[in-house]
């Protein structure tokens, strides 16, 4: 598993277009949506200011990027290209090959995290209260992404290499719209509020807002995301032993 792990890294490192709608494409969206805010601006309902809100709304939409993007599209391709039938001839488990995908989603969503802290502290001048909370705001994130990781490999066993990409737009773009990434939840509709609130986007930046605000994560947001990586890690071992009965 190990090896797999190195493998996946090197291989992602060296995508150049997957590395920039990872890293530099969030970075981007941040200062294109918060570039003509400043702190004495509000997110109604919240105690936040817009670019408080972004910061951590744009590094969690760039976990998501890296999560799906990452996992889903890539595994589709692998099993048609007969690169998981390979590795089923190997002694990895099929957990070890799930836990690895997962693994190397969460690497590469760190990056992303990283510099957008930097461009909002840089470029907009966002500060935290407390020093901890940039340290505990990131790992907090990373831990997060864990959730999408699973997805995208979940997505990848469950769509063929055709039906993969749109599939995975529709998910991509629901959660980040239904939870808040792209503007915040409080102006929509009640509804529409309260099917947001049971979302994993909308638990996940949650889990940042609250370290913002000098709090911890709030327990129901961490026991959504909990159960959430439950459902798409055992969906996405479930969808592999399917495919190796296929085989």
């Amino acid at each position: 598993m190990k090896t797999l792990v190195k493998l996946e890294i090197v291989r992602t490192l060296r995508n150049r277009k997957f590395m920039f709608f990872t890293i530099v494409y969030p970075s981007a969206l941040f200062l294109l949506i918060a570039g003509s805010t400043d702190a004495h601006d509000q997110v109604p309902g919240t105690r936040l200011s817009m670019p408080l809100y972004y910061m951590v709304a744009m590094a969690s939409f760039g976990a998501l990027t890296a999560g799906l993007m990452g996992n889903g599209e890539r595994i589709a391709k692998e099993r048609e290209g007969g690169w998981t039938r390979q590795l089923r001839l190997t002694p990895l488990p099929g957990r070890g090959y799930v836990a690895a995908k997962i693994a190397v989603g969460a690497v590469a969503t760190l990056p992303s995290i990283v510099i957008v802290f930097v461009v909002a502290a840089v470029a907009k001048g966002v500060r935290l209260d407390a020093l901890w909370e940039w340290p505990a705001l990131t790992a907090a994130i990373w831990a997060g992404s864990l959730v999408f990781a699973a997805l995208g490999v979940a997505i990848g066993y469950l769509a063929s290499g055709d039906a993969v990409r749109p599939l995975t737009m529709i998910i991509y773009f629901g959660l980040s719209i239904l939870g808040g990434l792209w503007m915040p939840t409080t102006s929509y509709p009640d509804w529409l509020r309260n099917i947001g609130d049971y979302l994993p986007t909308h638990a996940y930046t949650a889990l940042g807002q609250a370290i913002e605000l000098g709090g911890a994560p709030h327990a129901k947001d961490v026991a959504l995301l909990i159960g959430y990586l439950a459902v798409f890690a055992g969906g996405a071992a479930w969808l592999y032993r399917k495919d190796t009965r296929k085989a």
